[in-house]
């Protein structure tokens, strides 16, 4: 019994590390390594190579290739340009396994201590966020040492080691691996208890092959859970990542059938006769080996799943989030890029119902009026629900980056939804005026229209700012600002003169100011936006 509990202490310390060491590498670096991730794959061979070393930096192929499902739900890198990443991701996965081959754990109190004391001490949130990779390295090779104590004590019981003694069946070890890595959501942890097991001699080297085997195909469950309440493109993505699991199963399983003579002395070769070196080496040729074959087949992999999910999206009639899974977050470190893409989305709906207004209110169609009071409605589903979604990832560990972010997209969220609401209320203008047959005089409709051009654009511009985080606008979104801030007092002083002339009625003067402002306050909002990517506020 009490071995039992020292074995399950150590792997759940193990775990911890693992998940404690990724995390905190994802919120130092997760913001900074994305962009990059975004950038880099333009060419197969960079985007494998960069997603091998992408995820060797997180130790999470899970991490990544759920942000990959989420970059191409989102629309920011295409299903072509997700292959390269995803079959790089399943390269450096295997860096876990290559360092617990390393026997580190004499060494493990001590990268605890100096984890402890950054977290602790450190007053930066970086040096914080250091420390728990830190720590969690350590967690990791403290749960190994006490893994390795309890598996060398297992050597004693003959019962554990008949039952492991027959497990020489091929398909017997892939269900096994496949079946212990959905468990734990991790082959990488997986893989580094076989690697124990196997240097204490309490599995085959050969069956540790088909072991590994299982675990990549277990691997794919984050993705393919991820990618359950995507778009058909984000589903697809997820497809190829179990595929070239999947087939390399099959083909690495065949060549060991009829190769393990020829196999096994050269994996011993190379590792040195490190048993344990051999697992995690075994792993990494796998994955180079499939990696090597698949690539140049790439675009059929492509085809293979517009095959298996056949269709496009569709739109439907309901009100409905297109970037952000309605059950589930799918990656902390992609939340916030969802979140923008959401966002941006929400804004073009408000310009292009401020615009429905304003063409509604010159030439006062029933039909436009009505478009734009439904599209208010699809707004202020949007904003509920954005804000809904805010609030739940604030409370997750976020990259340092994108935790700062927040703040700023709870108030963008609320801007544009005031600007949905004045463009409600132009609508009501419009009708109003055609109930009343109410009219302007053709100065008072060009000046009205040259104010309405002048906020499409800070409206334009504005969003470019916020989603490209790029200040290039910043000056002529403030002279923009001024520009109609001057344009309100004078459209209202020239009305004034134009009602005393008795050339306008004063209903037409009241609805008149109230558009002008209307459209002063969509201009400020549009500011605010654009504000928000920045550390200051804007003097208004």
């Amino acid at each position: 019994m009490e071995l039992l509990l020292t074995l399950l202490g150590g792997l759940g310390l193990f775990l911890f590390g693992m998940n404690f060491m990724s995390q905190g590498l994802q919120k130092a670096a997760g913001a900074k390594l994305r962009t990059i991730l975004e950038a880099m794959t333009k060419n197969k061979i960079i985007a494998v190579l960069f997603g091998a070393l992408f995820t060797a930096i997180i130790q999470s192929s899970g991490a990544t290739t759920v942000m990959v499902v989420s970059f191409v739900n989102a629309g920011i890198m295409s299903l072509a340009q997700s292959v390269g990443i995803i079959f790089g991701a399943n390269i450096g996965t295997t860096i876990t396994s290559q360092l617990v081959a390393f026997n580190l754990t004499g060494i493990a109190p001590f990268i605890l201590f100096i984890g402890a004391v950054f977290m602790m001490f450190g007053k930066k949130p970086m040096v914080k966020k250091v420390g728990e990779v830190i720590l969690g390295f350590g967690a990791l090779f403290m749960g190994i040492s006490m893994m390795k104590d309890s598996m060398t004590d297992l050597r004693e019981y003959q019962t554990v080691l008949q039952v492991l003694g027959s497990l020489n069946n091929p398909l017997l070890g892939i269900l096994l691996g496949t079946v212990i890595t959905v468990i734990v959501q991790s082959s990488s942890v997986t893989v580094s208890i076989l690697l124990l097991m196997a240097s204490q001699g309490l599995l085959d080297l050969s069956v540790c092959f088909y072991v590994i085997l299982g675990c990549n195909i277990g691997s794919c469950t984050p993705a393919v859970l991820a990618s359950l309440d995507t778009k058909k493109d984000a589903k697809r993505a997820a497809m190829i990542h179990v595929m070239f699991n999947v087939f390399g199963m099959v083909i690495i399983g065949i060549l060991l059938a009829f190769g393990m003579k020829y196999f096994e002395p050269f994996i011993l070769h190379i590792s040195g006769s490190d048993v344990g070196r051999c697992v995690a080496n075994a792993d990494t040729l796998f994955k180079i080996f499939q990696t090597i074959i698949f690539l140049p087949l790439s675009a059929q992999f492509i085809i293979l799943t517009r095959y298996l999910i056949s269709g496009d999206d569709k739109e439907s009639a309901d009100y409905q989030l297109l970037y952000i899974g309605k059950q589930n977050i799918f990656s902390p470190s992609t939340a916030v890029v969802e979140t923008t893409q959401e966002i941006e989305r929400m804004s073009t709906m408000a310009r292009e119902n401020l615009n429905l207004a304003m063409e509604a209110f010159f030439d006062g169609t029933e039909e436009k009026i009505n478009k734009v009071y439904e599209m208010e409605k699809q707004i202020d589903f949007l904003s509920r629900e954005l804000t809904n979604y805010l609030v739940k990832i604030n409370q997750l560990q976020l990259p340092v980056v994108d935790a700062k972010r927040i703040g700023g997209l709870f108030h963008v969220v609320i801007d544009i939804e005031r600007i949905g609401d004045h463009a409600e209320n132009i609508a009501d203008f419009a009708v109003k005026c055609k109930t009343e047959h109410l009219e302007f005089t053709k100065k008072g409709e060009r000046e009205i229209r040259e104010m309405h051009q002048k906020t499409m654009l800070i409206l334009e511009k504005s969003m470019e700012m916020f989603v490209t985080m790029d200040e290039k606008n910043l000056p002529d979104i403030m002279e923009l600002e001024n520009n109609i801030d001057r344009m309100e007092r004078e459209l209202q002083q020239n009305h004034v003169k134009r009602m005393a002339k008795g050339k306008c009625s004063p209903m037409s003067g009241i609805i008149f100011t109230d558009l002008v402002t209307s459209l002063e306050r969509v201009a400020d909002h549009a500011t605010n936006i654009a504000f928000s990517i920045l550390e200051k506020e804007p003097e208004l």
